[in-house]
């Protein structure tokens, strides 16, 4: 009886070690962080799970067991429109089930666009989201991910800073000594903000181009403009009742991927909302998107 106890209790400090091994949170830059206002940094805030004034950007990470890794991994960026970061729901509980399904995953906690902490606020979210682009690559080998299975995604403007990160990967906003490559292998894009023209997301293009922006910014970060042959695979999901993000932002990347021969999964839900805090069932949507990363060879099960 006293060995069984022994072995129970070193099994537990054993879990609890494993667990904690493989959920830690790095800062995303191992310097200086690029774009940054000297000495200026916000005061984070994080209340009810969402997180503000974010100035210091990091990855916290979350590796599946390792019986059913499978070697994919996936950014995972949290929505709240450039002003917020909902860290929990869109974040460390995706995550966690990106880990039941043998994936990786990196909860990007991203900087905020804000006049106050950076030179320009209009690239420093797509600054970070390259930068962990990057860190993945180099560091696959020991969190044991192929580098050729990278993935980023994105909910609300989360979903509009992944899409970037999936269309302007031909320029640099970080320093890249090595070349590598910032282009994400697939997007995952869940009631994403996509284009900031006449039906996107005015408090999103306000908090990163600000007042009056230029109809260049606008053009350069409405997504549906930037697709090109070489952009990623994507898998979109969103509510046809969504007042706050319409779905057409969805339907015009869609419609982007599709003209340019890219393969991509729309899945559209009559009711939804946005946020999908009610319906459809996070299993539902979530299992759509294995199935298109099964199908697109993303995922190979082990």
């Amino acid at each position: 009886m006293v060995i069984q106890k022994l072995l129970l209790a070193k099994m537990l400090v054993i879990g609890l070690v494993s667990s904690a091994a493989a959920q830690s949170e790095i800062p995303l830059y191992p310097d200086k962080i690029p774009n940054a206002v000297n000495n200026a940094e916000d005061q984070e805030t994080i209340k009810d799970n969402v997180a503000r004034n974010v100035s210091k950007p990091t990855l916290r990470i979350f590796l599946p067991p390792a019986n059913i890794a499978n070697g994919t991994a996936i950014i995972v960026c949290p929505g709240g429109g450039y002003g917020a970061l909902v860290i929990d729901r869109e974040g460390y509980q995706v995550a966690k089930e990106l880990n039941k399904a043998g994936i990786a995953a990196f909860v990007l906690k991203y900087r905020l666009p804000s006049d106050r902490i950076m030179q320009d606020k209009s690239i420093g979210s797509l600054q970070d989201a390259q930068q962990a682009i990057k860190t993945l690559r180099e560091r696959a080998g020991e969190w044991k991910i192929d580098p050729g299975k990278i993935g980023i995604m994105g909910f609300s403007a989360g979903g509009h800073l992944a899409a970037t990160a999936g269309t302007h990967y031909d320029s640099s906003f970080v320093a890249n000594p090595k070349k590598t490559s910032l282009r994400p292998d697939f997007m995952i894009l869940v009631y994403p903000v996509i284009t900031f023209l006449d039906k996107g997301h005015r408090g999103s293009a306000k908090n990163l181009l600000g007042e009056s922006p230029t109809a260049e910014k606008l053009k350069y970060f409405s997504n549906e403009l930037q697709v090109t042959t070489t952009t990623p695979p994507a898998f979109l999901t969103h509510a046809g009742d969504d007042t706050v993000v319409p779905v057409s932002n969805s339907i015009e990347f869609y419609e982007a991927l599709n003209a340019k021969n890219i393969p991509a999964d729309l899945h559209i839900y009559s009711k939804g909302e946005h946020g999908y805090l009610k319906e459809p069932a996070f299993q539902e949507w979530f299992e759509r998107c294995l199935v298109f990363m099964r199908t697109n060879g993303l995922v190979v099960a082990r």
